[in-house]
């Protein structure tokens, strides 16, 4: 497990719990009982620190090395009933860019995300989770093919921006986002997107557009992310986190400006503590936003994603 610089006083207590479990197993002395006096210590420092979290803290917990990424809830959650799908029959299969088949509860989903990778070989992969055109338009496929079928599409947001590459610009990395982000206003099936981790500027909008839209607790949302907003407006990186705050990026932010529908609960200390309540709170947040959409007719969905998004930004005086 790594740790935040504001989670240090947990690594301390982490050490502690998992020293007293080893001499409670390889001794046999009845210690249980003071292990649990630090595990409940544990949660409850988790707890307080968790309690005011500034949003530069939430963009730092989104990025955790140790959270989960889209293939790991997809896995988790629909297990071998998942089927990948590759490519975009037009130039090649972006790695950044994931989607295929799955079930929850005997219910089939398009799931499509962002996947990031754990070491060096992998991010390199996985192009850090930044798609290139060739991602939109295997993810834009995937959609039809859903739409074709009446399948309704869950999408995994998780990227700190599409590839800023020469090469995907000469491919049309902007129109590869415009037309999705088109198409997925006018997409006939129930669409649901989720935001697990970052959720950075049209990289993520491209496969944002929902009927529901959702965000992970300690996740983030914006135009731009806080380090490249700070080089803009101050010439360098060291006013992050005052970007942070004035982006207004963090879950409850969005929910307040009404850009969002539900901030899903993570565990306490966030997602990266507990992967499997991660996973339940985020199926049933999916679960309970189909039950909600599935009895809409395919006119009714597209008026109401499009009314929905027509509606952002909109004030009276």
């Amino acid at each position: 497990m790594e740790y935040l610089d504001f989670e240090k006083p947990i690594e301390i207590l982490d050490k502690h719990y998992k020293e007293c479990l080893e001499v409670n197993e390889k001794t046999g002395v009845d210690v249980r009982s003071a292990c649990e006096k630090i595990r409940k210590e544990i949660e409850k420092k988790l707890k307080e620190i968790h309690k005011n979290l500034t949003p530069w803290q939430r963009v730092q917990l989104s990025r955790h090395p140790n959270r989960p990424y889209t293939l790991d809830y997809i896995k988790a959650i629909a297990g071998d009933t998942f089927f990948e799908l590759h490519g975009d029959r037009n130039y090649a299969d972006d790695k950044a860019m994931v989607g295929g088949l799955g079930k929850i509860d005997g219910q089939t989903f398009m799931f499509i995300g962002m996947q990031k990778g754990r070491n060096t070989k992998e991010r390199q992969y996985r192009r850090f989770g930044m798609p290139n055109p060739e991602g939109y338009r295997k993810a834009l496929r995937l959609m039809k093919l859903a739409e074709r079928y009446q399948i309704p599409v869950v999408t995994l947001i998780d990227t700190p921006g599409a590839f800023p590459g020469i090469e995907a610009e000469e491919r049309g990395q902007g129109e590869a986002i415009a037309r999705n982000i088109k198409e997925m206003s006018q997409l006939r099936t129930p669409t649901i997107v989720t935001i697990i981790g970052e959720g950075a500027s049209g990289g993520a909008l491209g496969i944002g557009v929902g009927n529901k839209v959702m965000m992970m607790e300690n996740t983030w949302y914006s135009v731009i992310a806080p380090e490249s907003c700070s080089s803009i407006l101050w010439r360098s990186w060291e006013f992050k986190e005052k970007a942070a705050e004035q982006l207004k990026l963090t879950a409850n932010d969005m929910k307040k400006l009404k850009l969002i529908d539900e901030i899903i609960k993570e565990p306490v200390g966030g997602a990266h503590r507990n992967w499997n309540e991660a996973f339940e709170n985020w199926k049933k947040a999916v679960v309970k936003a189909y039950d909600e959409l599935k009895g809409l007719k395919s006119d009714e969905l597209v008026r109401h994603r499009v009314d929905k998004f027509n509606a952002m930004g909109v004030w009276s005086e």
